[in-house]
């Protein structure tokens, strides 16, 4: 079982670490832009984007785990004609099932910020890129990325797979069931949203993040006899003044939580006696504890400690 670094990884799971943000304002999605994101959502990652190069922790964490899949995002919509270090201040990625296609998951990117449509378009016109229109809205093609975006208002982007957009436009123009109506995700969001990076995930995803977290530890019956008791999650993560990352589990069942508190504290005490000296000094910033069925996850380093920790092997086996 791999340590405080599993803790962390509560920002690793499918895709979680994604960019890394730094920022003592809210990464808050809105309305609009909550209501393009279909309900059967696996995942959310919302970043204060504008303000992710102003640390240098954060970008050394961005570098090491974003996937091969974010860095195509984020290449394509460089290449759209969005200038994102100016045009976009949050950017969301959320994962979800679209209709009819099974378990099939989907990413879906969501920009938020003030965009010049007009120029934005006139470009794409210039340049001869045609929409794809799907009822009012105009879909456009995002260069050779395969990926496709739509402005659904003078302030929110969405772009990704053509299936992505079009499930996100089906949800936002009221064919399908948006994230808003989707109650414990809401419940979630309201309580996490305050944060500089933050994530909400179902109980799906909540299970698939712990066993990744608990590694060898769970597969242990405990946690097998637990895990379908985790209804919902959500982090959020700070650089402001060092490292701070908390991590929330509904299990709705005190038991449940605090067996699996018992699961992540055994193991934070294995890596204490036999870790490594960064692990250990990780370790020391990390507090796991239940109550109300809620198991939570604490984590504070300074950024020289958490640095010292991006280049742990322990890190090195939770990213691979």
């Amino acid at each position: 079982m791999s340590s405080k670094l599993k803790l962390v990884s509560a920002l690793v799971p499918a895709f979680a670490l994604v960019l890394g943000a730094v920022s003592a304002q809210a990464a808050e999605l809105s309305n609009e832009a909550q209501n393009a994101i279909p309900s059967d959502v696996r995942q959310l990652v919302v970043i204060d984007y504008r303000a992710m190069e102003n640390s240098g922790t954060a970008m050394q964490l961005r570098d090491r785990v974003m996937p091969p899949e974010l860095k195509q995002f984020e290449e394509a919509i460089r290449k759209s004609g969005l200038n994102d270090n100016h045009d976009v201040d949050q950017l969301a990625f959320a994962l979800f099932h679209p209709a009819g296609k099974g378990d099939e998951v989907v990413i879906l990117g969501i920009a938020q910020g003030q965009f010049d449509t007009q120029a934005i378009l006139a470009d794409f016109r210039k340049r001869g890129v045609k929409p794809t229109v799907v009822r009012s809205n105009k879909i456009y093609p995002m260069a050779k990325s395969g990926m496709v975006l739509c402005f659904v208002d003078q302030s929110t982007m969405i772009f990704g797979g053509q299936d992505a957009v079009k499930a996100s436009l089906d949800a936002r123009d009221g064919n399908a069931r948006s994230l808003l109506s989707n109650s414990s995700l809401m419940e979630a969001v309201r309580a996490t949203d305050s944060a500089a990076l933050w994530s909400v995930l179902d109980a799906t995803g909540t299970q698939n993040m712990m066993k990744q977290i608990l590694g060898e530890a769970g597969s242990v019956a405990d946690f097998d006899s637990v895990k379908k008791r985790m209804q919902v999650s959500w982090y959020g993560m700070d650089f402001t003044h060092g490292v701070r990352f908390d991590l929330t589990i509904v299990t709705g069942d005190n038991f449940a939580a605090a067996t699996i508190s018992s699961l992540l504290n055994a193991a934070v005490v294995y890596k204490k006696t036999a870790g490594d000296n960064d692990e250990k000094a990780a370790l020391a910033g990390a507090d796991v504890s239940s109550s109300a069925g809620q198991l939570k996850i604490h984590f504070a380093a300074s950024d020289n400690e958490f640095a010292s920790l991006l280049k742990s092997s322990m890190f090195q086996s939770m990213v691979r």
